[in-house]
Parts: structure tokens; C-alpha cells; sequence
């Protein structure tokens, strides 16, 4: 089932999808092959056949018999049998295609290593098939997947009539629209006057409550706004009125980002709408970041205990189930070490960098000494598989922000809003004494052993 960009519990599942994304792009982008056209890059959009897709690479098999290279030839042929192997577990092709890279790739040191990569139906549609047989593998497809495809509204208004549509990437859709003819000022009824100004006042009050409930209708879906924000366009002050007026939804009004001057109405105003609203449409995700970042920031200074910050802190906070909301820098570099084996009677985990992991290898010891079986990974890939266990939502930021940076600078990159109130000084402080306590007890029994013997 297709994700609704309107459930915020779908939103995550896909912002999770993007960052995994990212983080395959990084590792496909470094892989080298050591011959000409080791590496295979193939795309499948959702209409294509995986016969088709198999006799083409049962040709290019053939093909690559006539290579004068051997080791050339060879690694052609190894990665199109692996990428036939791989198409034999799909029987068709899935709902948004799929993606295959496969060849034997270059490791730090120099040696070769076999990498196969399948992404069956990516959250976004593959854009047209593609092979490519090359010494590197070819990400276009999954960098343009990575582009926003976040809605925006549009309501483009004017006296003579209303547009509404949105914008999502390089796709415009108009929803809806509408004439209207209002009168004109003029100085003409002598006693009258007053009576066509006060109908003309009710015609224009009319059509901003048309236009109104025209915005709630196409922008409101499940009692929230369906769009990431909504821009205002016009010429006159029909605009303005519109933002101001006790008519407007009061749940469209947080999310109007920027009130837009042009010189037409209708669909060559909404053109020059979208071309004068840029500026807040790329940073919208800086917004949503600044947004809670700030929320975050403003618990701090308020010392709610409603939040965590440090990565041994909010580790606590997740196991305690308090955590609400997940904030962690998408390249933070924390690992999560599980160690097993020895004399251990459960396994301990760790959190830390590498950097601090080499410093830190009596960790990894057991009481007497011996090394302990360490497995390593990624701590955000962890969190991002394992999020829902915890009963909590999970936000990614970067550090391309102010707020970001600050967060990531002087927070560690992780942290969290919590559920309910957690005071970590003193649970800090209660645990050391626990601490003090068994270490007087064990040095106790100690001083009474050595006395009697």
C-alpha cells in the first residue's frame, strides 16, 4: 500500500526510507571496480517485465564473449550472472520497480569483494530503465528520489475570479477555479451612495467566503492541512483580506508561508506565483527543522525536564520509554558495540565513536581479561530500524541550519522531547551512589577475607 504523505506516522516510515537512501548512495558512490566494466547498474520501472529484463542481460552475456580483455570479460560476465540470479527471486516486477547493482568492487585494501544491492520497490517510482555496465555504479536515479516531494497550495485571487493548485517537485495541479464579477467603485447614485457601497462591501465579503471554504475544501483533509505549506498570490489587497479575515481557517494560517504580489490572475498567475515563492519553498525543511529544534531549545530554557540530550542520556530515556520524539543528526558517527561471549552472563552494549572505541578497548575485555566477540553497527541505522520498539517518532536534522548546528555542536546530535518529566541529575546522582554503596560493601568483604586468612 502506497504511504499517505497526510499521516504523520507514514511521513516518518519515508523520511527514515530517505535517509537509509542517502546512506547507500554514500557507499555506492565510493565502490571502484579494479577492471573497465565491472559494475553493473540496472533500473526496472513499474511497467516493465523481469523477462525483459532477463533476456537483455542474457544478451549482453553473449556480448561480452567478444571482449579482448579476460579480466575485463570476466568481471562482466560474474556481475551479469549475479544480476540474473538476484532477478530470479522476483516473479514480477514490484509496485515502483526495481533497482540492481551488482560487481566485484575494490575494499580498502586492494582487494576485490563481491557487492549485490537490490532495492525492490523504492519509495518512489523508477523513472525509466536503464543498464549501464561501467567501473562505477550510476545513482542518478536514486539522487532524483531523493528530491523533495513535498505539496504546496496555492490560492491565486484577483476581482475577477480564484485559482486553486498546488506544486509538488516540478508537477503544478490546478484543483479548481472560478470567476466572479464584482462592482466597481464609482461616485455615480447621489443619495444612493451609501447603499451601493454597502453592497458592493457584502459582494466582496461573499467572495472571500467562498474563496475560504474553497481553501478549507481542497486543503484540509482528516481534520489537518494536506499540503507542507500554502502560499497567497494576487494582485489588489484580496490577498491580504483573505489572511486577515475571520472567514480563513485558523489551521491553514500556520502554514502560510509568504503572501505574493503578481500582476495576473489565473494560471498565468499561478506561474508567476510559483517563481516568486522560491525562496520559502526550498527551505521548507529547514523550517519544519527549525520548528522543533526551537521547541526542543525552548524546553532547555525553560529546564521542563521534558527533554534528553547526550547520547548515554537519551539511550536511557528510549529504555525507559519516555522519549516522544527522536532528534538525531543524520550523520551522527555513534556506534553501537554489543559484546558477547567470555564470562559475560548477558551482553553489555556500548555507544561511541570509533575514535573512542580505540581508547576504550579495555571495554571490549572480560574480567579476566579475554577478548570479548564485538559486533558493531551504526547507531542512527539502529535507531531507524528499532524506533517503534521504543514507542517513539523519529526526526532526523542536519547541520546545514543555524539551529542544526547548534544541535549538533553542542548537543552531541542526539537527544529527545520526552513523554513525561525525567530529572537526569538526579538519576545520575542516585545511580553513583548505588555505585558507592556495592563498591563499600565489595571492599568490606575483601578487607574481612584478607584479615582472616
Amino acid at each position: 500500500m502506497a504511504p499517505n504523505p497526510n499521516n504523520p506516522e507514514d511521513e516518518i516510515d519515508r523520511n527514515v526510507e530517505k535517509w537509509r537512501m542517502k546512506k547507500m548512495i554514500q557507499q555506492l558512490e565510493r565502490a571502484r571496480s579494479l577492471s573497465a566494466a565491472g559494475l553493473i547498474s540496472l533500473m526496472i520501472p513499474p511497467r516493465d517485465q523481469i523477462a525483459k529484463a532477463s533476456t537483455l542481460l542474457n544478451n549482453e552475456y553473449g556480448t561480452a564473449a567478444s571482449i579482448k580483455s579476460h579480466t575485463t570479460k570476466l568481471a562482466v560476465q560474474t556481475a551479469i550472472t549475479s544480476c540474473l540470479a538476484k532477478l530470479k527471486l522476483y516473479p514480477r516486477t514490484p509496485e515502483n520497480g526495481l533497482i540492481i547493482y551488482c560487481g566485484n568492487v575494490l575494499t580498502e585494501d586492494n582487494k576485490e569483494k563481491k557487492l549485490t544491492v537490490d532495492i525492490p520497490d523504492p519509495f518512489k517510482p523508477v523513472s525509466a530503465a536503464k543498464y549501464v555496465c561501467d567501473n562505477k555504479f550510476h545513482v542518478e536515479e536514486l539522487y532524483k528520489m531523493l528530491e523533495s516531494d513535498d505539496k504546496y497550495g496555492f490560492i491565486v485571487m484577483d476581482g475577477n475570479g480564484a485559482l486553486f493548485g498546488t506544486l509538488t517537485g516540478n508537477t503544478k495541479e490546478i484543483l479548481h477555479r472560478f470567476s466572479v464579477e464584482l462592482p466597481k467603485k464609482h461616485g455615480r447614485g447621489g443619495q444612493s451612495a451609501p447603499r451601493f457601497g454597502r453592497l458592493r462591501l457584502e459582494k466582496r465579503r461573499n467572495y472571500l467566503r467562498k474563496v475560504a471554504e474553497s481553501a478549507t475544501a481542497f486543503f484540509i483533509s482528516n481534520d489537518r492541512p494536506n499540503v507542507s505549506g500554502l502560499v497567497l498570490a494576487g494582485s489588489a489587497e484580496f490577498k491580504n483580506d483573505l489572511q486577515a479575515s475571520d472567514l480563513f481557517d485558523q489551521r491553514l494560517f500556520p502554514i502560510v508561508l509568504k503572501l505574493v504580489d503578481v500582476a495576473y490572475g489565473g494560471e498565468n498567475g499561478f506561474n508567476q506565483a510559483i517563481e516568486l515563492s522560491q525562496d520559502v519553498l526550498g527551505n521548507i525543511k529547514f523550517v519544519k527543522e527549525k520548528k522543533l529544534i526551537d521547541e526542543f531549545f525552548d524546553n532547555i530554557a525553560k529546564d521542563t525536564n521534558l527533554y534528553c540530550f547526550g547520547v548515554r542520556d537519551t539511550i536511557r530515556a528510549l529504555e525507559m520509554g519516555a522519549v516522544k520524539t527522536l532528534i538525531l543528526w543524520e550523520d551522527l558517527p555513534v556506534k553501537r558495540y554489543v559484546c558477547t561471549g567470555g564470562n559475560l552472563e548477558i551482553e553489555e552494549v556500548h555507544y561511541m565513536t570509533e575514535a573512542e572505541a580505540e581508547k576504550s578497548q579495555h571495554l571490549f575485555k572480560d574480567s579476566d581479561g579475554q577478548q570479548l566477540d564485538i559486533e558493531m553497527e551504526d547507531f542512527v541505522e539502529y535507531a531507524s530500524m528499532n524506533y517503534k520498539k521504543f514507542g517513539c517518532s523519529l526526526e532526523f536534522v542536519t547541520n546545514k541550519s543555524q539551529e542544526g548546528s547548534q544541535f549538533c555542536r553542542g548537543f552531541q546530535g542526539c537527544g529527545g522531547l520526552l513523554r513525561y518529566a525525567v530529572d537526569f541529575v538526579d538519576l545520575n546522582r542516585m545511580e553513583e551512589g548505588e555505585a558507592s554503596d556495592e563498591d563499600e560493601q565489595g571492599g568490606g568483604e575483601d578487607f574481612c577475607d584478607d584479615d582472616f586468612m
